[in-house]
């Protein structure tokens, strides 16, 4: 039997992480676990979806934010290579770089395809994602994305990835959706802005897309927010109002905690006077000693991040998701019984006001009926069968239906969404139209089921016990 593309990449994947972390190949068995649950409830697509490829299995940092933010400058000024990424004052690539270790001494730039086909990388087949939201002239995957190799030790066992300018106001739906696939499986995601521009009412929609979408996710710690080129704006402006109208700006959006970061580079900053100057390369220096100790240690926090993952969709898959498949297969079920009784009293009503109309009673119905032979009573009786088989299943396509429409308003994320419908889809089957009466629990949902869910939890301590044990001895015994 042919394997799928999925399973080819996950088999990948786990040759891959044998060599590097043996604890995170056990984990994905355990998303493999959680798959086909998510498959028998009907949640996700075995053909395209898996919640293995949801997660990131490589150490990837990414570089987001606005124009002109600096960057490019601080990846180049990060890697020791000042030539690696162009950098200008405007818009000087509008490509999404991925940036990873090569032995070779020259930085070689590869087409997109090396990144597409290839299972090993965050980007594998996503070619087939932009086809849906790409215009037909843009369609090539080289207008988006390309490979970068370079010699930097500091890229040993890292992805990098530097993100075009974001302008929200011009944002392709393509670029927005690799820029969510890109946050989506980062272990650290850097946030620019360039503090020379800090209007709310301008930058209102790129906050809103770089910072108000990041509150409510279960790994928002790995976002940190930069203001970058500092050194610029103390030419014109006191620092501190800056840094307060940034605060105001961010605060609007909802970000209200979390620290940021105040950074300038100094291979390029300008003259400043000495005491702004000492003052402001002191905090720049800690704040970016900081930031590179993040971009250090993101190979730990990726093992912890992951099984934290597991965590997190194991528990939403069982608190959330099947509760919602639930209320709705109870309220397609409420629907259809309601319909049929309330169709069955006013036919009642309506045989009561023909007989009443008539003068003709129930007794001389009954005595019409018998006197007609056997065959005929079975061939309306059969008639009358498969009329009404024809108007249950009928209630119950309309009653799902609506809601179906009603689930689109209802659920804002996309995802979400798609997988809802989808279930809800398999659960209003014939089979379960045809004993609408007799249904109870989701297709695929069964106490043998929650209790796969709670062993996955239980080896969640297990997995982080094992990660302590590489790095941590509170006993202080020696091995």
């Amino acid at each position: 039997m042919a394997q799928t593309q999925i399973e080819v990449r996950l088999k990948n994947l786990k040759e891959h992480l044998k060599k590097e972390n043996n604890i995170l190949c056990e984990v994905v068995d355990k998303f493999r676990e959680l798959d086909k649950i998510a498959y028998k409830l009907g949640y996700l697509n075995p053909d395209k979806q898996s919640y293995a490829i949801r997660v990131s299995w490589w150490p990837m940092i990414s570089v987001l934010g606005t124009y002109s933010a600096g960057k490019s400058t601080f990846i180049n000024h990060y890697l020791e290579q000042p030539e690696l990424q162009r950098t200008g004052t405007h818009a000087v690539d509008d490509k999404f770089s991925i940036i990873c270790f090569s032995n070779n001494e020259e930085v070689t730039t590869l087409p997109a395809t090396a990144i597409d086909a290839d299972p090993r990388f965050p980007f594998y087949k996503i070619s087939k994602d932009l086809d849906d939201v790409a215009d037909d002239a843009e369609q090539r995957l080289d207008a988006y994305l390309q490979l970068k190799t370079c010699p930097s030790e500091k890229l040993r066992g890292k992805i990098l990835i530097d993100s075009p300018g974001f302008d929200a106001d011009n944002q392709r739906s393509s670029t927005l959706r690799i820029s969510q696939h890109i946050v989506d499986l980062s272990d650290l995601v850097l946030v620019f802005f360039d503090a020379r521009h800090p209007e709310p009412g301008a930058m209102r929609d790129t906050l809103e897309h770089l910072v108000s979408k990041t509150l409510d996710r279960p790994d928002s710690n790995k976002f940190l927010y930069i203001l970058n080129q500092m050194d610029i704006t103390a030419q014109e402006d006191n620092p501190e109002e800056v840094v307060a109208a940034w605060m105001r700006a961010l605060s609007q959006t909802g970000l209200v905690t979390g620290r940021f970061y105040r950074t300038f580079n100094p291979d390029v900053s300008v003259e400043l006077p000495e005491n702004v100057k000492e003052r402001l390369e002191k905090k720049s220096t800690t704040d970016m000693q900081d930031i590179h100790a993040r971009m250090e240690q993101i190979g730990v926090e990726r093992s912890y991040r992951v099984i934290g993952m597991l965590e997190h969709i194991t528990k939403d898959l069982e608190q959330n998701i099947v509760p919602q498949i639930k209320g709705l297969l109870q309220r397609w079920k409420s629907k259809v019984i309601w319909t049929e009784i309330t169709l069955d009293f006013l036919l009642l009503i309506f045989a009561a006001l023909w007989f009443a109309a008539t003068d003709y009673t129930w007794s001389g119905a009954w005595q019409h009926l018998s006197s007609l032979g056997t065959a005929s009573l079975g061939a309306i009786a059969a008639l009358l069968f498969v009329v009404g088989l024809w108007l249950h299943l009928k209630i119950g396509d309309i009653a799902a239906e609506k809601i179906l429409e009603q689930l689109q308003t209802e659920v804002v994320d996309e995802t979400t969404r798609e997988g809802l419908t989808r279930a809800f889809n398999k659960n209003t089957g014939t089979w379960n139209k045809l004993f609408i009466w007799f249904v109870e629990q989701p297709v695929g949902w069964s106490r043998k089921t929650q209790q796969r869910l709670n062993e996955i939890l239980g080896s969640v301590n297990s997995y982080v016990q094992k990660l302590n044990d590489q790095f941590t001895n509170p006993s202080g015994k020696e091995n």
